[in-house]
């Protein structure tokens, strides 16, 4: 469930107008610009975009680059663009961060294929190279084979599942594991072109059948950036929720907040199910993840993201 408050009947022109008399007066009027952009969702998001440019001659995206700075400015950017034009845009700049790999996997595994299939659309459109390209040229061995596999991959979406393949798959994994062939091919193919139904089926079995997760199994084994990536592929595969519980908690634990994270999560699943990763997080935590960003944040910043999750300060 998504946990955007935004209007049924809102007017673009007027949004766009609004916007612009935020950005030009004495000093930039940021209450204004959260009030309106902090709910809308993103077609409403496009049509004021597209109003704004059609009234005043100018890109609002820029404009508030311009306008606004820090944290704020870095939210507001990411929220105000067409969702897979923001995950080109994280995406790109993960792959410019040499080992920043989570971020890729989080786009390649949470999204369906059609939503991937759209960011890889917008990452041609914006850099005139494909995601694959960039990536492939950024990465060498296992990493690379694995993370353009996941980018390339284009699942069924269904619910139908293969049992005989949930046994066998679960015995491969496993086996692979043991014998530390994290590496092997029939791991990468099978995390690469199974379908999200079938690899939890293939997990829950590698549960029932091993006695203890695969998760925890290779966390059990000595950390390197290869298992790492394997790691959070499967979680993002199994559980994007819990998962992204995770990176909101941890983002909030860090000596300094980890601002980059706690953005990326909020402004990527406000649209999404951040309904459901705030109960998660209050589960776990005992905290309201708003009270907890609260906390942690301060300003126009803070005023933002409760605006994305649905508690105004």
């Amino acid at each position: 469930m998504a946990s955007l408050i935004a209007p049924d009947n809102h007017v673009p022109s007027e949004d766009a107008e609004a916007l612009y008399k935020a950005c030009n007066g004495w000093g930039t009027n940021e209450k204004a610009i959260i009030s309106i952009l902090g709910h809308r969702n993103a077609a409403q998001r496009k049509q004021i975009r597209l109003a704004y440019s059609e009234l005043f001659q100018e890109d609002l995206v820029k404009r508030l680059e311009s306008e606004l700075n820090g944290d704020f400015e870095k939210a507001v950017y990411r929220w105000v663009l067409d969702p897979e034009d923001r995950d080109a845009v994280l995406a790109n700049v993960a792959i410019r961060k040499s080992g920043d790999y989570h971020v890729i996997v989080e786009i390649a595994c949470v999204l369906s294929s059609e939503e991937l299939l759209a960011v890889r659309r917008a990452y041609h459109a914006r850099y005139k190279h494909s995601l694959e390209e960039d990536l492939a040229a950024h990465t060498t061995g296992d990493i690379r084979k694995l993370l353009v596999g996941l980018v390339t991959a284009f699942r069924y979406e269904g619910d139908e599942i293969n049992t005989r393949l949930t046994n066998s798959e679960a015995d491969i994994l496993h086996d692979a594991i043991k014998d530390k062939a994290f590496n092997h091919e029939d791991v990468i193919r099978i995390l690469t072109t199974r379908s999200k139904a079938q690899l939890m089926a293939t997990f829950n079995r590698y549960r029932d059948d091993h006695g203890s997760s695969i998760t925890k199994d290779l966390l059990d084994e000595p950390a390197d950036e290869f298992k790492t990536v394997l790691r959070t592929a499967i979680r993002c595969l199994n559980d994007h929720k819990k998962y992204y519980e995770k990176i909101l908690r941890n983002a909030i634990k860090k000596v300094g907040t980890d601002e980059d994270a706690l953005t990326r999560v909020i402004v990527t699943r406000a649209e999404k199910d951040l309904n459901d990763i705030k109960e998660i997080y209050y589960k776990r935590n005992s905290v309201p993840l708003d009270q907890a960003v609260a906390k942690d944040t301060s300003g126009d910043y803070k005023a933002f993201l409760l605006a994305l999750l649905g508690k105004e300060e």
